[in-house]
């Protein structure tokens, strides 16, 4: 099959999963978005992009490796899914999203994070100028000043540092290392800071955290947000226990491949801590 063709055959689902959300917004028109919630490998889900947002979320990550000229969205083996680019699966669905939606339904600004797993350089040097197209949906940074966007975008995984670092007008920003932080302070070169959970923590969720863990990332969590830094853990245990204590230590997002599972879990702690927050005084 032609090019052109896989692409208008992508556009048009595209256009039936965008209506599809359009309905279920509508229908939600108070849903509240948790910022929370990051839609780890959000590409493997049947909806990539509208399954993330139809569950409450406003993190969402793609692994994207460079193949010619073209900006793969993939994990393993790129060569057998050039069909499904960062543009078309992202990128144009977002302009078509927050285009045709005129109050958008609460819609609040939408963070993707680009995994790059091929070289960063050149990767980067592709991307450019493929995000210039959007620069209208997107956040931008203009010597040092920050412009909130519809969309942010954010660099992780072969973050290419050097490039990024020396412009003075772009429209990413990176993801620092959790546990090997940059010194540099709230100049918006990185958004979040991340490392594999068990980098920090070997606690699996059964029985309390022990404490010296607890404290160690404590510690790194202060440290990232005294650099106004949101926090990550990746690959961390699925399960209710580790969710509430990593929010507890102030964790600001958790990955996730279970959207419904989080989403339920969050609701019922939100408005657990909000009831409780709102008990009256025992005299």
């Amino acid at each position: 099959m032609a090019m052109s063709k896989i692409n208008s055959k992508i556009a048009a689902l595209s256009s039936t999963w965008l209506l599809s959300l359009l309905v279920v917004l509508s229908a939600k028109a108070q849903q509240r978005y948790f910022d929370q919630g990051y839609a780890h490998n959000d590409y493997l889900h049947g909806k990539p992009l509208f399954e993330a947002l139809g569950n409450g979320y406003t993190h969402m990550e793609a692994d994207v490796f460079l193949l010619k000229d073209s900006l793969v969205v993939a994990h393993w083996f790129p060569y057998l899914k050039t069909n499904r680019t960062l543009e078309s699966l992202y990128l144009a669905p977002l302009k078509q999203l927050f285009h045709r939606t005129n109050a958008d339904f609460g819609l609040p600004p939408v963070t993707l994070v680009i995994d790059i797993k091929s070289s960063p350089k050149e990767t980067y040097l592709a991307l450019r100028p493929l995000l210039e197209k959007y620069r209208s949906l997107l956040s931008i940074v203009q010597n040092g000043i920050y412009k909130q966007g519809r969309v942010n975008i954010v660099l992780t995984g072969n973050r290419p540092l050097d490039l990024v670092s020396g412009e003075t007008n772009r429209l990413v920003m990176l993801d620092d290392l959790l546990n090997q932080p940059s010194a540099r302070l709230n100049d918006h070169l990185f958004s979040m800071a991340s490392c594999k959970y068990s980098k920090v923590l070997q606690w699996t969720g059964k029985g309390t955290i022990p404490v010296k863990e607890k404290t160690g990332l404590l510690k790194l969590v202060k440290t990232a947000h005294g650099q106004g830094k949101k926090v990550r853990l990746w690959a961390s245990p699925e399960n209710e226990n580790v969710w509430r204590e990593l929010l507890n230590c102030g964790v600001d997002y958790i990955n996730t491949d279970q959207l419904a599972r989080l989403k339920t879990f969050y609701d019922a702690h939100f408005f657990a801590a909000y009831a409780q927050a709102q008990l009256p005084e025992v005299e």
